[in-house]
């Protein structure tokens, strides 16, 4: 009874051992208890060589044939891992094509985004295109300056009217705001192809159980570009709007020029 005792304790401390200092910790208390339950004979050289040889019979039958028991459960536990939940040649296969994915897109992709596309020839122009594409939200100032170079500055109040000077000052803030915002989109289209880049090589060489996190970084990514994105369609309705309120201004003038007019006609006739 307390040999079966002492086998099932000692199975119990291999089954939950994790090191290998845990392992011989284990077998060295196995070892001891065995020694103590040995029964011991008359003599005293008969009973060290009997215990030496009870120590060596309870080591090369029941701890032998435990360690092997274990040994092969760990065994079949590393092989299912290996070959069905996460089967190594399968991950390698998949990091590969990722690699070589990366390697055929991403040169050509990169090939098209920086296509030169400048096409102004003046001074002028050439300074305001420049910094229009230079993917920069840190020069607006200069944005400014080179815009008023280009299209102008706003008229004195004495050499047009106040409501043509009022759209035009309005036109040019629109204008400006939709140019600074197709930068700030510029800048943040340059930071997620880099996250891109980051996640393609990560996928490369992830480990097995990391993809969700690639995933929810991607899904991030994603997100973030779509927000850009909304930006700018909030700024091209912004500037449709004010193009429709600029022509309902030229309209009531136009209204107002012909009453005018037709007052003028009146009186001439009369």
């Amino acid at each position: 009874m307390a040999e079966a005792t002492l086998f099932l304790l000692f199975l119990l401390g291999m089954v939950k051992a994790k090191t290998r200092r845990q392992v011989m910790a284990v077998v060295l208390a196995g070892t001891v208890g065995a020694v103590m339950l040995t029964p011991r004979p008359a003599r005293a050289q008969g009973s060290v060589v009997g215990a030496i040889q009870g120590v060596l019979n309870v080591i090369n039958g029941v701890i032998h044939g435990g360690l092997a028991s274990i040994e092969n459960v760990r065994n079949s536990i590393n092989a299912f891992y290996a070959h069905t939940l996460w089967p190594v040649t399968l991950i390698h296969q998949a990091q590969g094509l990722a690699t070589q994915m990366a390697a055929e897109y991403r040169r050509p992709i990169a090939n098209i985004v920086n296509l030169p596309l400048a096409s102004a020839t003046l001074a002028a122009p050439q300074g305001l295109e420049q910094v229009i594409r230079n993917g920069q939200t840190s020069d607006f100032a200069g944005l400014t300056t080179d815009y008023t170079q280009v299209y102008g500055p706003l008229p004195e109040t004495t050499s047009t009217s106040p409501y043509d000077r009022n759209m035009t000052d309005m036109d040019d803030a629109l204008a400006e705001d939709t140019l600074k915002t197709l930068k700030q989109s510029d800048e943040a289209d340059t930071l997620s192809q880099g996250v891109a880049d980051r996640i393609e090589n990560a996928a490369g060489e992830a480990a097995p159980g990391s993809a969700p996190f690639l995933t929810a970084t991607a899904t991030v990514a994603t997100i973030q570009s779509q927000a850009v994105m909304q930006e700018m369609l909030a700024a091209e309705l912004r500037q449709e709007a004010a193009l429709l309120a600029h022509r309902m201004v030229l309209d009531k003038e136009g209204a107002s020029s012909a009453q005018k007019l037709a007052g003028a006609l009146m009186n001439i006739l009369r």
